[in-house]
């Protein structure tokens, strides 16, 4: 299974708006796709509610796995989304 680490970006964590703009993110990618941070269990990456309970601050690492059919372009889209500040956009 793929995995991929990154340091959450958006100066807010992932918290309302950037889980908001992530989960619909990862809800559209062609694999099933995980989030977890140190001494979190995974949760799915396409729940907004999962999300916010992870807990994931800015500047944050994370782990990213995939499963499925386009794992790769999945996590490589999912990637570079966290290393943006969604709170800017």
């Amino acid at each position: 299974m793929p995995e991929r680490s990154v340091k959450i970006a958006s100066s807010s964590g992932l918290h309302a708006r950037p889980a908001a703009i992530f989960a619909q993110a990862a809800g559209e990618q062609p694999a099933e796709v995980t989030i977890e941070k140190a001494g979190v269990e995974a949760v799915p990456a396409a729940s907004i509610l999962s999300l916010m309970t992870l807990g994931a601050e800015h500047g944050e690492e994370v782990t990213l796995r995939a499963e499925g059919d386009g794992a790769e372009e999945s996590l490589d889209a999912l990637v570079a989304l966290l290393s943006r500040d969604l709170d800017a956009e």
